[in-house]
């Protein structure tokens, strides 16, 4: 990275309970835990300053130490991932924080650059990231959760339920260009960050259990980029083996264009 440039520090919020995962972020995928994936992912992007993890966990804490990783115990009543981000914000030096959520697993870093590169050049406080929606079931699964943004690129709200609804259209399919994925990435400059970690739970956060919507509602704005690049969530223990076939999938095609560029570099 460029010395004069603003440093980014990603944090992955890790806690060990979940109402319908425990200890999700050490569940084993393909021989690797599942926070050990996201972390990997995250140091391999070149506009990342800074890796750390936020468990409330000696486990995962261990576990991140295993694989040479840096964690971080943050422990108490936090909220939500993002206010698991702020208190790390607390202990750090850092111009600009990135929430990656524990059970977001890129597959490919430049998943992150096409947050932090436009953020840093835009001088927005806060942005995420949104991918076109494929299929129909996305629509209608409350575990994706839906984005619609207005013609400059910023939120207007997020839901887990379909978003924007298509009334002509009875049987409610996903339309190309009108329906987008909300990812589980934030990024912050810290005093933006802290400033919002400060706000009191909102009815809408609430109700859809999104924390981004506690910005929405106090007037905050958040700047919405567009990224082609594909991620894998695991929400609950059925999901594992999907996504352990899918990352197999991925390693074996990425391996291939490896080979590929290496023999026409010959």
């Amino acid at each position: 990275m460029d010395s004069s440039a603003p440093s980014v520090t990603v944090v992955i919020p890790a806690r060990f309970g979940s109402s319908r995962f425990p200890g999700k972020p050490l569940v084993s995928l393909n021989g690797k835990p599942m926070i050990q994936h996201v972390y990997e992912q995250a140091m391999a992007c070149p506009a990342v300053s800074n890796v750390l993890v936020a468990t409330d966990d000696d486990r995962i804490k261990e576990a991140v130490e295993q694989f040479n990783g840096h964690a971080v115990m943050v422990t108490g009543n936090y909220r939500t991932g993002t206010d698991r981000v702020a208190a790390v914000a607390r202990m750090f030096v850092g111009d600009v924080f990135v929430n990656l959520q524990g059970d977001e697993i890129l597959l490919n870093q430049s998943l992150l650059t096409d947050l932090i590169e436009p953020f840093i050049l835009s001088g927005e406080q806060m942005g995420t990231l949104k991918r076109v929606m494929d299929t129909t079931e996305d629509l209608h699964n409350p575990a994706v959760v839906k984005v619609v943004t207005d013609s400059r690129g910023y939120a207007m709200y997020f839901s887990r339920a379909p978003i924007p609804v298509v009334r002509d259209d009875s049987d409610h399919r996903v339309v190309g260009g009108l329906h987008y994925i909300h990812l589980g990435v934030y990024i912050y400059k810290k005093e933006t960050l802290l400033k919002f970690s400060a706000l009191p739970t909102g009815l809408l956060e609430d109700a859809e259990k999104l924390e981004q919507l506690r910005a929405l509602h106090n007037g905050m704005r958040i700047k919405v980029w567009e990224t082609k690049h594909a991620s894998l969530r695991v929400d609950q223990p059925d999901d594992v083996p999907e996504v352990e076939e899918k990352l197999l999938q991925f390693e074996f095609l990425k391996r291939e264009i490896d080979l590929r560029k290496a023999r026409s570099n010959r």
